[in-house]
């Protein structure tokens, strides 16, 4: 009998092709964003510990990217913006002091590639989206902790992922996967019966597929418990989030999707749980906060003193746990589906979503076409590519197939919309 792959991100088997000598060289990438800024703000309270030495960014925050560059003193700054790169050298000479060097700047698209291969101890992979995958691949491939917040990387380029990762070089980031890595430390693969997955719903928890009907882009933005960027709160909205989650839960832990179940959890107090063969369930719990997370993925197997803030037990509190709502949330069973045919299917699925969201902040698809949208697309694509034969060519190819396609779709719906809209108008005039 073949012996089973090593999971991913194994707890008991951490990757450390450096050394753990004091300060650990980090690379971030994203840096500007909700993931980085708190990296950011972690390592300046952590000087011993950690030390940046490249931080990337798309471009739009040039400002406060030259704040981060000159109080962190890093050596490079990478956009993906060309164009940024003017305001970003204005930033950072407005930032150093006369006559101080200046990093070095790199742009374009593949800048946070280079970084994620350069000279370090870890890199911490903060971009949002597909576009994640190529720097997660470099960082892989040049033999670097990769402390992985970046989830569509892993969702979209799973056989590519695993083909590079050796056990243990990987560390989530995410919440839910921070607290299952925690978790998993209790025991071994063979003793998981389950892994569970905690959502807190979103703001729409307990409303029907019907009462999604009219909500707004200003209503599925008004997350209750996290501040997150405008396409993740969305995919916390519909749960797409959620779905994404369970297909990057068994990836990375080599579970099988009838074994990971999706709670909702209001308080987002248990980030997620182990349940054991002999009836014993793990949790990981802590206030919401994502410095935790992220100190578990740019120190493991060290922890962090004062990461996050941790919970007063002379409080009363209450935490509760719901079923999930399948109907009025398909998303995370539609990413099963996608998740079990692999290959190209979980980024057109991911692709997909992306142009949707795009759409529904728009105005031009209400919030239950995000998913009818996203499962006709799905159900087009057929036969995904054979994960084992799975190329970066492949997803890229499937991607730009699927985005064309769901703009196609929703071009299709706001017609209709609009043209249903004029004949009610000329009805009642």
């Amino acid at each position: 009998m073949s012996e089973s792959p090593a999971p991913l991100a194994a707890p008991h088997l951490v990757f450390d092709p450096v050394g753990t000598d004091a300060p650990r060289n980090i690379v971030v990438l994203g840096s500007t964003g909700s993931i980085g800024t708190q990296a950011v703000d972690l390592v300046l309270r952590n000087p011993g510990r950690f030390r940046v030495t490249a931080l990337s960014a798309a471009g739009g925050r040039v400002a406060l990217l030259a704040e981060q560059a000159r109080r962190l003193r890093v050596r490079t700054v990478a956009v993906a913006r060309e164009d940024a790169v003017p305001a970003l050298r204005e930033a950072l000479r407005a930032e150093y002091g006369a006559g101080e060097p200046l990093p070095e700047i790199l742009a374009g698209p593949d800048a946070a590639t280079q970084l994620a291969a350069s000279p370090c101890h870890t890199v911490l992979n903060g971009i949002t989206g597909s576009i994640g995958l190529a720097p997660t691949l470099a960082a892989l491939e040049a033999g670097r902790t990769l402390a992985l917040a970046n989830k569509e990387s892993l969702i979209v380029g799973g056989p590519l992922v695993k083909a590079l990762a050796k056990p243990g070089q990987i560390i989530p980031v995410d919440s839910e996967h921070a607290a299952l890595f925690q978790a998993l430390a209790a025991g071994t693969r063979a003793d998981v019966r389950k892994l569970v997955v905690t959502a807190s719903g979103g703001p729409f928890r307990g409303r029907t597929k019907a009462d999604l009907a009219h909500v707004t882009p200003e209503d599925a933005l008004a997350h209750p418990t996290w501040a997150m960027g405008p396409v993740i709160t969305v995919n916390s909205a519909t749960l797409v989030n959620k779905g994404l989650e369970v297909i990057e839960a068994h990836l990375l832990y080599d579970i099988p999707f009838d074994r990971i179940e999706v709670v909702v959890h209001p308080q987002s107090y248990v980030h997620s749980m182990v349940e054991f063969t002999d009836g014993s369930t793990l949790a990981q719990a802590t206030p919401p906060d994502m410095r935790g997370p992220i100190a578990i993925g740019i120190g493991w197997p060290e922890r962090v003193p004062d990461a996050a803030p941790a919970f007063d037990w002379t409080k009363a509190s209450t935490w509760e746990f719901f079923p999930l709502d399948q109907e009025a949330f398909p998303s995370v069973g539609l990413a099963r589906h996608v998740g079990e045919l692999a290959g190209t299917a979980p980024a057109v699925f991911n692709a997909a979503n992306e142009e949707c969201v795009d759409a529904f902040l728009a105005g031009a698809l209400p919030f239950n076409g995000i998913m009818e949208t996203v499962t006709r697309v799905v159900t087009e694509h057929g036969t995904p590519s054979a994960g084992t034969s799975l190329t970066v060519a492949d997803v890229l190819e499937a991607e730009t197939w699927a985005r064309a396609r769901a703009r196609e779709l929703t071009a299709t719906t706001t017609s209709s919309a609009t043209t249903g809209n004029q004949t009610t108008a000329e009805a009642r005039a």
